[in-house]
């Protein structure tokens, strides 16, 4: 008997190995991913190519223009801070590259589909460790919009079982991640992290998230597959 969970997919590290885990735990995986006005669109080519990899049922990509907005480096013609260490990213601030609302608007999304699809399952790649600072990653958070989910929503008040969110990474390491990404089978090559790659998709090496990425794989012992137009990296 399928069962049926709904896998929010950027195409980067943690949702992909969100994605695998999903499967390994015997579900069937429907991405989710958005076009929200990034101002790439190399984080949606690349949940593509996870999304077919790693055999996901359905993938849909949502227009959500939360972009409109501004507010955030990754929307709007404000810099992506970029350090010379990964020492350097701070996580007890928020960073200018948090996107307002966005989990709360994805994850709203996810619901909905699920509501459609029959899914009472929703992965989700957020992590509180080894992360950017953003609050809408935090566990508390989590918590809270899953019951908001089931008090909201007909089938959290009609439905036999709950709506249940699963974040399978919120207190593992990167490298722990990875490690767990590569013993399901994960190709991280097909994966894309960074803030700000350039036209032919290279990553930066010095954005947040590539920093984390790389320490990541530094401590799991592994290369990172994909690549870096920075020599720093």
């Amino acid at each position: 008997m399928e069962r049926p969970a709904i896998v929010l997919l950027s195409g980067g590290l943690d949702s992909t190995t969100v994605l695998a885990i999903a499967k390994d735990q015997g579900f069937t995986p429907y991405a989710l991913s958005f076009r929200y006005g990034q101002r790439h669109s190399v984080e949606l080519e690349a949940a593509a190519r996870v999304a077919e990899a790693l055999g996901a049922a359905g993938h849909v990509v949502a227009d959500v223009p939360i972009g409109i907005f501004g507010g955030s480096a990754l929307t709007a013609d404000i810099a992506v801070p970029k350090h010379d260490s990964v020492d350097e990213v701070d996580a007890d601030s928020i960073p200018v590259t948090y996107v307002p609302a966005r989990n709360l608007i994805f994850l709203s999304f996810a619901v909905a589909y699920a509501e459609t699809a029959g899914a009472t399952d929703i992965f989700t790649g957020v992590t509180a460790v080894d992360y950017s600072g953003y609050p809408d990653c935090r566990p508390e958070f989590m918590d809270s919009f899953e019951e908001t989910a089931n008090r909201g929503t007909r089938m959290g008040v009609e439905g036999e079982s709950r709506i249940r969110l699963h974040s399978p990474l919120i207190t593992l390491s990167k490298a722990d991640i990875i490690l767990e990404g590569l013993r399901l089978g994960v190709d991280y090559s097909i994966t894309s992290s960074c803030y700000d790659p350039d036209e032919q998709g290279r990553a930066c090496g010095r954005c947040d998230t590539c920093l984390l990425r790389l320490k990541g794989f530094s401590e799991a012992g592994v290369a990172d597959p994909v690549t870096y137009r920075s020599a720093s990296a």
